[in-house]
């Protein structure tokens, strides 16, 4: 016995682990404990107890409409709730009747007017350009055209690299050493071994000291570049690679079997 239902209650929850019921369920009439005010002991009885359909629906705001489908005729009832009544069911699920979207020429979101006639830069051949092609400042027709224009347009002073001209002839030496330099390395490319069968014509001979350097000392003279030692035999892609210094000097040395000296030429560079 106890004089409260407190006390009761205290006493129920340390003996038994468990809390007094204070509720009863409105669906089975079960008796149950909930701090809030639940009017049933579960969800399954939740969902038993309460409908949501027709009125019940707390988004219920009237009932169905009839309307006839935009597209077969059909009557079909729907709720203005969820959509305007245009097509019933049957015809949304099926899109055989649906126009597909157009997608080419002027239906196009970034439709801008088409494709221009332009004139291409090298052979004034008439072409069709979108706007968007012809941003650049040449228009070129094909390949063939581009290399064209590439060869004029980096020639020169167009070129990246252009660094003020050469440095006129080669003067005296030049013819002697070039022929000295084909028969010591065979008439072949001392890097790749082309020979001059496989390339149609003789190597180039570069000079592995530029010939500018020589130029631009006061106490040399271009004829001082003209040296044996100072010429190797390329093809004319290996010849690029040497100008643009993907090639080390010691090496193409080595290549043509040129011996290592260690006398400054040319403001440091080593013969």
């Amino acid at each position: 016995m106890f004089d409260s239902r407190r006390g009761l209650g205290v006493h129920h929850t340390r003996a038994h682990d468990e809390r007094l019921p204070n509720r009863e369920c409105n669906h089975c009439g079960d008796s149950f404990y909930c701090e809030s005010a639940r009017a049933y002991c579960s969800e399954t009885c939740h969902d038993a107890a309460v409908s949501y359909e027709g009125e019940a629906n707390p988004n219920f705001s009237d009932a169905t409409e009839k309307t006839n489908c935009e597209v077969c005729g059909a009557e079909f009832e729907y709720y203005p709730s969820e959509k305007d009544g245009v097509y019933c069911s049957d015809c949304v699920e099926n899109v055989a009747w649906r126009d597909p979207p157009q997608t080419s020429g002027t239906a196009h979101h970034s439709w801008s007017g088409g494709k221009l006639s332009v004139s291409c830069d090298v052979c004034d051949a008439h072409i069709g350009r979108y706007p968007s092609q012809i941003q650049s400042e040449v228009v070129l027709c094909s390949r063939d055209c581009h290399a064209e224009w590439l060869s004029e347009a980096f020639t020169g002073d167009g070129h990246p690299n252009w660094r003020g001209g050469g440095v006129g002839e080669y003067g005296p030496g030049w013819r002697a050493v070039r022929e000295q330099a084909l028969e010591r390395d065979d008439h072949a490319c001392v890097l790749c071994g082309a020979a001059a069968d496989d390339l149609g014509r003789n190597p180039d001979v570069h000079h592995i000291v530029p010939v500018r350097l020589f130029a631009a000392m006061p106490a040399l003279a271009v004829r001082d570049a003209h040296t044996l030692d100072n010429v190797v035999s390329l093809c004319p892609g290996c010849h690029r690679r040497a100008e643009f210094g993907r090639v080390s000097p010691s090496e193409l040395r080595w290549r043509a079997g040129i011996p290592r000296t260690d006398a400054p030429v040319a403001g440091g560079a080593m013969a």
